[in-house]
Order: structure tokens, then sequence, then C-alpha cells
């Protein structure tokens, strides 16, 4: 399903012209608009899911082989010396677009950093109650 009114789902359908780099019968990958290094693309699922949780499983098999492979292209063609495949989930962790997509993010050394944060310290006990209740 398509959401009509989703400017990725546009851009990821061709409704809306973009710089291209692949496409599959699930996936386009264009350059990022506004990238934060060169060669900054984004991979889009052409139907719309909000985020990660909205995602299928069987598409979300498809993602990171499919990042792998442009990573692994990108990092030939570019020289770059380094690589981050970014996912964000909902508006606290980043997300500005509310469709699901991945951040192919070419690193290169000498360039500034774009992801980081603060280290977070807690006490045995603490982890030990955290692993309890994230235990499956």
């Amino acid at each position: 399903m398509k959401d009509e009114n989703c400017i990725f789902c546009k851009l990821a359908n061709g409704d809306i012209p973009t710089n291209k780099i692949y496409e599959d019968d699930d996936f386009t990958v264009i350059m990022d608009a506004s990238p934060a290094t060169k060669g900054h693309a984004l991979i889009l699922p052409k139907e719309h899911y909000k985020n990660l949780y909205e995602m299928p499983d069987d598409l979300l098999e498809k993602v990171m082989p499919l990042a792998k492979k442009l990573a692994t292209h990108m990092t030939e063609v570019l020289h770059c010396d380094g690589f981050n495949i970014v996912q964000n989930n909902n508006e606290i962790a980043g997300q500005t677009v509310f469709h699901f997509h991945v951040h192919l993010i070419p690193r290169y050394e000498g360039g500034t950093e774009i992801l980081g944060w603060d280290h977070q310290s807690f006490t045995d006990e603490e982890m030990a109650e955290i692993r309890d209740s994230l235990k499956m």
C-alpha cells in the first residue's frame, strides 16, 4: 500500500524525479537530497511502512543484504574509508520522515563526526535487572 501524502512513497515510486542509483521490485535507492557526506543515499521500500515496527519480516530480510551490496559498491567507487548504515524509528530517535528508510552514509578520513552518543553507566545490579527484563 502506498500513502498518497508521503513524500518518500512518491520518491520511491517515481512520482517525483530523484537521483536514483538502484531499483528492484521492492526498493528504490536514491541519493539523499540533504546529504551528510558525499554519496549519502537512502534505501526506500516502494510500499508505505511508517517504521521498522510496521515492516513485514520478508522485506526486512532483504534490507541488510541490499545495504551490504550497495555499501560495498559505494566504498569501491567513492573510495571512502568507512561506512554508517543507519535506520531511525520515531522522532525521539531522529526519524524525520515517517516512511521506513535506511541511510547509507560513506565516511571519509578527516570528515566531521555525524553519529555519536554519550555513554551511560549502570551498576551491576541495574544491568542485571535490565538484562532480566529484556530476556525473551
